[in-house]
Parts: C-alpha cells; structure tokens; sequence
C-alpha cells in the first residue's frame, strides 16, 4: 500500500472517529482524563512515542505527572510511571482492569485466542492458570528439576572453560541464552535443544527475538483498528510464520513423546515424568487442545528465553563496569560455599544476599520488559484522582517506575546495596519493582526464572574473573539500549573469562 493510499484511508478513519468521539464526548463530560500533551489530528500523541516509548513516556511524566493520557490515533492510551499509581491500580482496580488491549499482531494463529498471556478473565484462562501455578510451575516441580538445571549449568561452565584456555572471549547475551533453552526444554521435555558449540541456539535465539519485536513494534493497526483486515505492514502475516516454525519444533518433540508413551503404554512401562508428560496427560483427559498446549509452550518459551538472557547479559554488564561489586559478590560466593566447591548450587542463593540484590537492582535498572503487557478498562475506571475511560489501553512502564526519583535515590546508579537495606522484593507486592507483573495476571513463571537468574550468574562469577577486549576500560563499555518487548543491548557484551587463583 502505497503513501497516498494509506493517508486517505487514515483521513476518512479520522474523519468518522471525530464524529463518533465529539458525541460521546459531550454525553460524558463528567470523564476527566489524566493530563498528557496535545494531540495532532488524525495521528494524536503516535509521533510522541519517538524510537524509544519508554523514555518518551518517562519525560512526559516529567512534565505531566505519574499518569499521562494520550491519544495513539483512535485509541485513549493511559500510561502508569510510578509506584504510588500503580499500587492505586492493582489494589484497588485489578479486577477492571484484567483484560487485554490485543495488538493486531497477535490475533496471527489465533494466539490471542489460545495463550494464556492474552486471553481475557476467563474460565478458560482459569484452568490454563491453575494448571501453570500448580501442574507445571509449582515449587515442588521446580525442586524436582533442580538437577536438570545443574546439568546445564555444568555445561555452561564447561564452554567459559573452553573459551578461557583459548583466550576467547564470551558472548554473555548468547551464551545466557543457550544455557536458559536448555534449562527450559530439560525442565519441559527432557531433551536440549541447543549446543554452545552449533549455530542452532542463536537461530532460536533470533526466532525467539523475531517474535518479540513484531509483538512490540509500534503497529498502525493497533492505533486504527480498520487496518487490521489489511494488515498494511504484513506485521502479522510475519509473526504467524514465526509461531509456525517455533510450533514446528514442539511438534517434533511432542510427537516423539506420544509415540515412546503409546509404546510405554503397551509395554506396561512407565513413561518419564517431567512437564511434557503431564500436558499429554491434560490433553488425553480433555482438559487441553493441542493448541492451547502449543501456544501455553510459546508463551513459556517467549517470557523464558530472552528475558533471562538479556537480565543476565545486563547485570553482567554493570559488573564488569563497576569491578568492586564483582569482586565483593565473588568473595561472598566465596565465603558461603567454600573456595574449592566446583559449582554454585541453587540451594546455595539463599546464602547469598548480594548477589540476590545485584540481580534486583539489575531488574529495577534494566527491567526485562519495559512495559507490562497492555491492560484495558472494562468500564470506566477512577484512578489518582482521574477517570480512565472504558476501553482505553493502561500501559505500566516499569523501567520509568524503576528510575522515579521520589522512590530512588540516585535511582540512575546501579547501586545493589540499596537492597541490602531494604525488603522491597520483585514477587508483585512492593509496586517499586514489578518486573514480572502483579494482581491476577502476574507472570506464574516468575520462581523459574529468578532461580535461573540468580544459578547462572552466581556460577558466571565463583569460578572466573572477567575482563573487556583489547583493554577496553570499563567505563567505556556501551550500555545503549534498543526498544522491543525486552530491552536489550545494542552491543552484545563480548568478556574473556579468567580463571580465579
């Protein structure tokens, strides 16, 4: 579609949208929105979300306060950038505010449909959340996989190795994120579906990161709903073709697991026992579509990945930028578990505060996911003192939330010892730090992933030092970061692992 085309489109769309919104206007004018800045016509507020919209909205706070209303084309957009309105926000309006605005994007394969992440309050959301807090993501599961878990770390700390006798150095973003596949696909399915020696991890790697950008990109027609019969971008026809290779690969597995368990079955064999198993089982009573278990896997796979390498990558980052903290985590490392003990255990984080509180700062500095993911009003909602209307799109920015000056103090420093002497914690009941969410839609994955956070970079640091190439100084090291779903680096970080004496 060319510029011409889509410009008069948008005018007719603006046209009629003006007419509608001037009459309900004038039946509402009791609604008092948040302020926010003027509007251009037909686009509203859209050329203010600049290349990065979380920055965009923190300066807008700056100016208008903690909640800022704009207009993104036809859609009331309410954005949340302090702790004080988000906590108004989850204890007081969580349930009308439960739903999802659904990006065009993910309507691709009927998603929006099946996962779990945007289905509405449901009875079906229901049961596939019960069945992830219980079934699949429990506390006794999670101890159950621990030794899976080791396994791979064990690997991990094989390829630094490697790369340490040859002088190498370590992309930690890519390594990280071999290392959380795997942590991921043994704790699911038994198997590893990536080698730190093979190319496969980082075409997984850039899947799992096509699928989040098309999902984050700004999109036209979310912001004129009417485009969406076009899809004018091929945004979703993209994405779909994405869903359809990561399914294919589940698909392999999963088929491969019915025919060992019909065999099993048989045979009067036991099968495995690991979450796999038990999504099958679900699925064989009926309690789960084949669907609804491939996209559960998507969202799993999507919020396990990429989001853990790239906190990891980032806390790594700050380390190697402030060496002091990495040598007072390592002789904490140290001191709890013994200078001769080959590896860190995950029963041995709870003996490490420090390195507990680099990881929190690394979450509130660098929040894996800038935004939470959208929210919409079902009615009209009172909120600070305004009135978010029905149907409008609440974003919560976490990384503005993480930066508030009224809350933080020095909140742009990396300073893990501000945890040290605070019980502020990242489980979505202290609104200061919300990277996995809070109320009802809180991220049910959010143990797994704080376990494996904290296993790897502990593991990262007992053993070896770390130091930039070609004697870069540390503060030198690029900390630019480029927008999607998760924030990552725009500069992997590239460091040569040196044994510790």
């Amino acid at each position: 579609m060319d510029n011409t085309t889509l410009a008069l489109i948008l005018s007719s769309l603006f046209v009629c949208f003006q007419l509608i919104r001037s009459f309900i206007n004038h039946t509402k004018k009791s609604n008092k929105l948040p302020p926010g800045p003027k509007r251009m016509p037909i686009f509203g507020n859209i050329f203010d979300l600049g290349e990065k919209p979380h920055r965009s909205f923190a300066n807008l706070a700056k100016i208008h306060g903690p909640l800022v209303s704009l207009q993104l084309g036809s859609v009331t957009t309410v954005v949340v950038s302090s702790a004080d309105v988000a906590k108004e926000m989850f204890l007081k309006n969580d349930q009308a505010l439960a739903n999802r605005t659904i990006p065009d994007s993910v309507r691709a394969g009927d998603h929006d449909k099946l996962s779990m992440s945007w289905l509405p309050v449901s009875a079906k959301w229901r049961n596939l959340r019960k069945i992830s807090a219980v079934q699949l993501l429990s506390t006794q599961r999670l101890d159950a996989s621990q030794a899976h878990r080791q396994s791979k770390v064990q690997q991990l700390l094989e390829y630094v190795h490697d790369c340490s006798k040859k002088g190498q150095p370590v992309d930690i973003g890519r390594a990280a994120f071999t290392t959380s596949l795997n942590l991921l696909s043994n704790t699911f399915f038994s198997v590893e579906l990536a080698s730190h020696e093979s190319s496969a991890s980082q075409e997984f790697k850039q899947l799992m990161w096509n699928i989040m950008e098309e999902i984050g990109r700004p999109n036209y027609a979310d912001f004129f709903p009417i485009l969406g019969y076009l899809d004018p971008f091929g945004i979703r026809r993209r994405l779909a073709g994405y869903f359809d290779q990561l399914i294919a690969v589940f698909q392999d597995i999963i088929g491969e697991r019915q025919k060992i368990r019909s065999a099993n079955l048989s045979g009067g064999k036991q099968t495995t026992n690991d979450i796999l198993d038990t999504l099958l089982n679900l699925y064989d009573e009926n309690e789960l579509s084949m669907g609804e278990i491939n996209h559960l896997l998507v969202d799993i796979f999507d919020a396990g990945t990429d989001t853990t390498a790239s906190t990891l990558e980032w806390a790594m980052a700050e380390l190697v930028k402030n060496p002091y903290m990495m040598v007072k985590v390592q002789d904490e490392i140290e001191q709890a578990i013994g200078k001769g003990c080959s590896m860190v255990q995950e029963s041995d984080i709870s003996k490490l505060p420090y390195l507990q509180a680099i990881i929190k700062e690394t979450l509130r500095l660098h929040p894996p996911t800038v935004f939470l993911l959208p929210r919409k009003a079902d009615a009209d909602v009172e909120l600070y003192g305004y009135v978010v209307p029905k149907n409008a799109q609440v974003l919560v920015n976490l990384w503005a939330i993480g930066r508030d000056p009224k809350v933080w103090k020095n909140p742009e420093v990396f300073s893990p010892e501000r945890f040290l002497e605070s019980n502020i914690d990242y489980k979505g009941r202290d609104f200061e730090l919300l990277p996995f969410g809070a109320g009802r839609r809180i991220c049910p994955g959010l143990t797994l992933a704080y376990r494996m956070l904290n296993l790897m970079m502990a593991n990262f640091l007992h053993s070896y030092d770390w130091k930039l190439e070609d004697g870069m100084h540390p503060k030198d090291l690029d900390m630019d970061e480029k927008f999607g779903i998760t924030l990552q680096k725009v500069k992997p970080l590239q460091v040569i692992p040196v044994p510790r004496k």
